[in-house]
């Protein structure tokens, strides 16, 4: 804007891109399109570029009175639970918050969206790629839900919708939302250092693990508060409840039965959490120290008894043998004379050197001998 006060009659000049308006005072006398002027003594010149929005001091109820004015200026009114978009050659060109603003009539094709901010849906006309960009910013809530979330939406503490996997956008306004979200991949669980007594009184301590995965979203989430908390006490329960009805032997004996016993108890109120038991089974068990000295030593004695056990077998089979070998040995002259020799062979190997004396034959000497 170009402001020219004039002191006398003068001529001004208005362009082709602007527009004049003649003020007397505070009051708007005339409205000026391109061309040449005189402008008399008193009156005041303001000069506006159409391409650009009017500002003015004076207030605007004075200037809609002109009806000239009315006739150029395109007046948008914009209340506090609006937002206006204002396109120019069906580009976006800027945001019109809450207030009152004014354009030039005429000059450029230009064309205004207007949208509530009073509900929390954002119209699906407005491009977004506008509502992800910072101009909307401060006026748009974004909650993104991963590929392997869901989600709740509650507007006002009401439950609204469920949310399935990508990204939301809403208006930030006075409307109280609040998600909630759940992972719907396996998940594992640890139940551990769970000090349990077994039906013969015996205290032990167990690590035990659970795989589960969230089904039913509106159980999970609206139903129950803090499912994972409400799950692990169910198996908590059910582990001690199994547990607590088998006795330290039957218990060191059948650990896989115990995953069995606990699934089969749980699974059906774990269904109730919106939840699906998918495993489970037992870590550790971890026993008093005393209980394990003696674990310990039962242990030993048995692998003791086995051993003997081996030993004497395997005596009774030597023994057999070496007698299957004797009556063979009565009965056959030549298999004795075999042994006998197969004997004196193995004592040659670990003879080092021998002395022959005499004036006998070599081998007639070594036959005499090991052999009588």
């Amino acid at each position: 804007m170009v402001l020219k006060p004039i002191n006398m009659l003068t001529r001004e000049i208005v362009q082709a891109n602007q527009v004049g308006l003649v003020f007397r005072g505070e009051r708007l006398e005339r409205v000026l399109a391109a061309g040449r002027y005189w402008i008399r003594m008193g009156e005041r010149l303001e000069v506006y570029d159409m391409s650009e929005p009017f500002t003015h001091a004076v207030p605007m109820g004075i200037l809609l009175q002109h009806t000239d004015f009315v006739r150029i200026a395109e007046v948008i009114d914009v209340p506090d639970n609006e937002l206006v978009f204002r396109y120019v050659r069906n580009n976006f060109d800027r945001l019109l918050k809450p207030g009152r603003h004014v354009f030039w009539k005429g000059w450029d094709e230009q064309s205004f969206f207007r949208v509530k901010t009073d509900a929390i849906d954002i119209p699906e006309a407005l491009d977004m790629q506008l509502v992800t960009s910072p101009v909307l910013a401060p006026y748009v809530r974004l909650y993104r839900m991963e590929a392997y979330e869901k989600g709740l939406l509650f507007v006002s503490g009401q439950m609204d919708r469920v949310l399935e996997p990508g990204n939301y956008y809403w208006w930030k306004n006075h409307t109280m939302i609040h998600v909630v979200k759940a992972d719907m991949r396996q998940i594992n669980m640890e139940i551990s250092g769970q000090e349990i007594l077994t039906r013969d009184k015996a205290q032990l301590r167990i690590n035990f693990s659970v795989q589960y995965q969230v089904r039913d979203i509106m159980k999970a989430l609206a139903d129950n508060k803090d499912y994972e908390k409400q799950l692990y006490v169910l198996i908590q329960l059910a582990l001690r409840e199994c547990v607590g009805g088998m006795s330290l032997d039957e218990l060191m004996a059948g650990k896989e039965e115990i995953a069995v016993m606990v699934l089969k108890s749980a699974v059906a109120r774990s269904e109730r959490l919106g939840v699906v038991l998918l495993g489970c089974g037992v870590k550790d068990i971890i026993l008093p120290g005393d209980i394990r000295e003696i674990m310990n030593r039962v242990l030993i004695a048995e692998k003791k008894a086995q051993a003997n056990l081996i030993t004497r077998r395997e005596e009774t089979a030597s023994t057999r043998s070496l007698l299957n070998t004797a009556r063979l040995m009565e009965e056959n002259a030549m298999l004795y004379k075999l042994k006998e020799m197969e004997f004196v062979e193995r004592i040659a190997e670990n003879i080092n050197s021998i002395s022959v004396s005499g004036n006998g034959q070599i081998v007639d000497q070594l036959k005499q001998i090991f052999i009588k």
